[in-house]
């Protein structure tokens, strides 16, 4: 089933499968993977690979864990200095999706051991192992990731065998138009409602529905297209078809994709590389070489070029070199890179967790295409680097061997690369950190790791929400007894157990006016940048424009679904993020959705989730607990209260919710009304009153918050009724009963049934016992469990019924404009949450970006912007554009200001300013500090 390994209401596998698909979903819970090598980079992939929902993750290294793992391995603390990496980081991993099993190996990667696995990732390992590996899964169908991070630089390459098959190439939603016209022609054109281009492409499929007249291509097999225009294009033969009459629907079909990949030592001779920097078009070549020279170094000398050694770097060269001169295929290059080869050995033995978010982000991606079938893979080698970290000083020439050092420091990774000096400045920073979603977890990750904030400095981080469980998939900070608990300070205590020396502080408060009294001038001008992980456009530009205002930089990034942006605004340097307007959002902020819903697309998630938590979840639960003999067992050693609360679930199944009658079901789904729209909104109100004050003094129920009021059932309206005869029916259908669309007899049930008056509740106490779980055996027949997909496009089984009336009416609850039938399905189909692995790689970037500000980069094409969709894949990365400037008279008779100790000596002749920022309030700003 596609969710049996799913914690009950937990929604690890509903959210990935809105981004992959059912039937993607199935295929990866079916999948076994390897991870070997627990370094940094190997924990970032085997945390987004536990996230994403695979049958299992095995863990595997022999190394002990070491002072320089400490800089980006955040599930390895001090006192597991000489432990197993695997063994230590295997129980911490295993909290991030208690139904994905994770179990620690530290023996020989033999041939048998590897047979069990579907992907097996290799990370920090010779290149001896690699070949040995790789030869073994190409000829024994498993799947190959290589990943390696070496300082700023990485790699990436993957072998899927020889026949991969890519059931959706791009990710995108199928493409659906409206018909005006189709000719009956040889090839018959198709014109489009000229409300909007069809979006099509020459070589697309497409099928047809609700077409009338020209009835024979309803239903029809895919049909190739050819693109004549934005509104129309050519199909097959139509004229023996009948004349079109009128409507009709296209919808554009994902055709399968055969990909075939060459094994690793063919490909290291003939490689394919897919570009992650434009500007950077000879480097993969270059890099290739330079890679196999390191392990041919490490080989040689038992470890890696000393950092900025300047022999070891000359000894790299060399071997690149004989390296370059023994290729007989495309791998030759021309002429080598002497200088970039070097810097490849100055900072080879640097560990740098930011890196690690990046290639670990995309390395796991890579393993869930693996797993699914879902996305284009990497054909077949990827490398990227951040060279532009370093110092603007010719490269960070400045650095010596004594700046490098190891200093048992849990910093000795990142002091490889950039020196002790850097790490001071890092510990000294103040940010601010707006969000603590699922980037702002990241961001947080990656400031500890780094040590941002670990000395005199701070991070603040503010976020107004509470945990749900909905976040747990990819908010990976949080437990599941964090649910509940505000943001901001359990993310704050989970960095500090990664990082005890990280000064971090957490606010609860909302940005924006109402409480510009707490974030003044005091606060902000005490800043050295500021960071946003948020969620909505709004909050962005009122960030941006108070950091355009106080003149401190801002990180800003953004994902949705595999798609993810970077952008850096530098005062005086850059635009500002407003200078540039962003397409209108429709992605759907998750952590809205429980409580704060303010839109009808939050309705109609809610209301997809409620249908998996109703008529999928609980039946997959049952079904496991009555198949799988250790699933108790299993159950009973999950931590905090999830024992009880998986155990209540099933027990609710087979027990206490199982019906006898159709008049049970109606009764079951009059009662989850109650609760839904009328006792949990009274109880949301008993929590948070109308006239509730947030700890700033603000209104809680302000911004997009809206104070919603609690429904009464009545039979006489008709959306009710429609809730409760598709509630019913569904119910009946999941446990092999027969259904009924009576609704006066329906009616009559609910006439003659007495509603409990609510009350308030202050907690929760749950029963159960084994005796009384083991005993729903004779209650509940297996076969008569039938957990209830969710097709968008039959509209006979209730399942959009449901959706629809579930939608509308917490749409009701919150004052928020139903949606019709029609318009609900569309807007269903387009959901698409965040999913970890883009996160890890947008929010690597980011810190890397940060690296650069506290280094003190002064030149815009140091920085970079970037944007990446890691379903084609595509990256591309940009300059910033600049700040565009403004010339002024000198300040000459300007009146001086008194007792303003920050004023300039003199006032600038040139400045640049962001565009939307009004010239007179910049300048005062400037005149009076």
């Amino acid at each position: 089933p596609l969710s049996s390994r799913k914690n009950p209401g937990l929604l690890y596998s509903l959210l990935h499968s809105y981004v992959l698909g059912h039937d993607a979903m199935k295929r990866m819970q079916s999948s076994n993977v390897l991870v070997s090598g627990l370094r940094g980079l190997g924990v970032e992939i085997a945390k987004n690979v536990i996230l994403g929902g695979v049958k299992s993750v095995t863990l595997h290294d022999q190394g002990q864990a070491e002072w320089r793992d400490l800089s980006s391995q955040f599930y390895l603390r001090e006192e597991d200095l000489g432990k197993n990496r695997a063994e230590v980081s295997r129980i911490r991993l295993a909290e991030l999706n208690s139904y994905v099993p994770v179990v620690a190996y530290t023996g020989v990667l033999i041939d048998d051991y590897l047979t069990q696995f579907q992907v097996v990732v290799l990370t920090n390992s010779p290149l001896e192992e690699q070949q040995r590996v790789g030869d073994f899964c190409h000829s024994n169908g498993i799947k190959l990731v290589i990943a390696d991070t070496r300082g700023l630089f990485g790699q990436l390459f993957c072998d899927f065998g020889e026949e991969m098959l890519v059931i959706d190439t791009n990710g995108e939603q199928p493409l659906s138009a409206m018909i005006s016209m189709i000719t009956k022609d040889a090839s018959g054109v198709v014109t489009c409602l000229d409300e909007a281009r069809h979006g099509f492409e020459s070589g697309d499929f497409v099928t047809f529905t609700e077409v009338q007249g020209m009835t024979e291509l309803n239903g029809c097999q895919p049909v190739e297209i050819k693109t004549l225009g934005p509104y129309t294009f050519s199909i097959c033969d139509t004229t023996g078809f009948g004349d079109y009459v009128r409507g009709g629907i296209v919808s554009q079909v994902k055709m399968p994709q055969k990909v075939v990949f060459k094994p690793l030592t063919a490909s290291m001779a003939e490689p394919e590389f897919v570009l992650t920097d434009f500007a950077k078009f000879e480097r993969p070549g270059q890099l290739h070489l330079g890679f196999q020279a390191l392990h041919s170094y490490q080989r040689k000398h038992s470890r890696l070029p000393k950092p900025w050694c300047q022999a070891d770097g000359e000894e790299l060269v060399s071997l690149a070199k004989e390296v370059n001169s023994g290729q007989t295929g495309s791998a030759k290059v021309d002429e080598l890179d002497d200088k970039l080869i070097k810097k490849l050995a100055f900072v080879s033995a640097g560990d740098l967790a930011p890196l690690n978010a990046f290639i670990g982000g995309l390395a796991a991606q890579e393993v869930l295409k693996a797993c699914t079938g879902k996305f284009m893979p990497i054909m077949q080698w990827l490398y990227f680097d951040a060279l532009e970290c370093l110092s603007e000083e010719e490269g960070g020439a400045m650095l010596t061997e004594e700046d490098c050092a190891p200093r048992n420091s849990r910093y000795d990774g990142q002091i490889a690369v950039f020196g002790s000096q850097l790490q001071e400045e890092l510990a000294k920073q103040r940010y601010f950190l707006v969000g603590a979603g699922a980037i702002g977890c990241e961001l947080l990750k990656n400031f500890a790791m780094i040590g941002l904030a670990s000395g005199e400095g701070e991070v603040i981080v503010t976020d107004m929400d509470t945990i749900e469980k909905s976040n747990l998939n990819r908010q990976f900070l949080f437990r599941p007894w964090d649910v509940t608990k505000m943001k901001s300070e359990t993310a704050a205590a989970a960095v500090k157990q990664m990082n005890p020396s990280i000064r971090i502080t957490g606010h609860q408060n909302r940005v924006g006016p109402d409480t510009e009294r707490v974030y003044d001038d005091d606060f902000f001008e005490s800043l050295h940048g500021v960071a946003n992980a948020l969620d909505n456009v709004d909050a962005r530009m009122y960030m941006d424009r108070r950091c355009v205002y106080y003149r401190k930089p801002l990180l800003e990034s953004g994902t949705l679904g595999t798609k993810g942006n970077v952008q850096v605004v530098i005062p005086f340097l850059t635009e500002s993020y407003s200078s540039s307007q962003d397409p209108p959002e429709k992605s759907i902020p998750i952590c809205t959705l429980k409580n704060f819903p303010n839109a009808i697309e939050h309705t109609l998630q809610w209301a997809r989730d409620e249908f998996e938590g109703l008529f999928k979840q609980p039946s997959e639960n049952a079904m496991q607990y009555l198949t799988d003999a250790k699933f108790l067992e299993r159950t009973l050693k999950l931590p905090g209260a999830q024992p009880l609360e998986v155990l209540e679930a099933v027990y609710k199944s087979l027990v206490t919710d199982c019906p006898h009658s159709w008049a049970d079901c109606v009764i079951w789904a009059r009662h989850h009304w109650q609760c839904q729209y009328s006792n949990n909104i009274c109880q949301l109100l008993h929590n948070f009153p109308p006239e509730q004050l947030t700890s700033s003094g603000a209104p809680f129920w302000s911004g997009p918050k809206r104070c919603p009021h609690p429904l009464e059932f009545s039979t006489s309206n008709h959306l009710h009724m429609d809730y409760v005869m598709s509630g019913a029916n569904l119910f009946a259908q999941s446990y092999g009963m027969q259904g009924s669309t009576d609704r006066v007899g329906v009616a009559k049930i609910l006439d003659s049934l007495s509603v409990p008056t609510f009350v308030p509740r202050s907690g929760v106490k749950i029963h159960v016992s084994d005796q009384e779980l083991q005993s729903a055996n004779a209650n509940v027949v297996l076969s008569y469990l039938h957990p209830q997909p969710f097709p968008f496009d039959d509209d006979s089984n209730f399942h959009m019924d449901f959706i629809v009336a579930a939608s509308n009416l917490r749409a009701e609850n919150y004052h928020i404009p139903p949606a019709d039938r029609h318009k609900s399905k569309l807007i269903a189909g387009k959901i698409i949450p965040a999913i970890a692995t883009t996160t890890s790689a947008v929010v690597g970037l980011v810190c890397l970006e940060l690296i650069k500000i506290v280094q003190g980069h002064k030149k815009v094409e140091s920085f970079k912007n970037g944007f990446m969709n890691l379903a084609l894949p595509f990256f591309t990365f940009s300059e910033p554009i600049s700040a565009p400037s403004h010339k002024v008279q000198d300040r000459g008779g300007l009146p001086t200001p008194l007792n303003k100790t920050r004023r300039p000596n003199h006032f600038p002749s040139t400045v640049s300013i962001p565009r939307r920022y009004l010239l007179f309030q910049y300048l005062n700003r400037i005149i009076n500090t």
